[in-house]
């Protein structure tokens, strides 16, 4: 895991893996609920769609570099501060 802040609205987190890593033309669906290159169906796909969504929800993005045989890297960018909603 690596953080950084490449300016001072932003903060970034970086998480690395060594697996197996992606296939390139997988890279476009990998946010999409239900999407899996598994055989077996013992989890349902969910997780990286999950994790888009609360994501966007933070006011941030993701993004992801993947080499198959290298590993994965996915890079999460977060406004610094962040003005919360007023409750009317």
């Amino acid at each position: 895991m690596e953080t950084s802040q490449p300016d001072e609205s932003l903060v970034r987190v970086g998480i690395a893996d060594t697996g197996r890593g992606i296939d390139a033309k997988h890279l476009p669906r990998i946010f999409d609920p239900f999407f899996t290159t598994k055989d077996d169906w013992n989890g349902v796909g969910l997780g990286l769609s999950l994790v888009h969504k609360t994501v966007e929800d933070h006011g941030g993005n993701i993004q992801v570099k993947s080499e198959v045989g290298h590993g994965t890297t996915f890079w999460m960018t977060f406004p610094a501060h962040r003005i919360a909603p007023q409750l009317t």
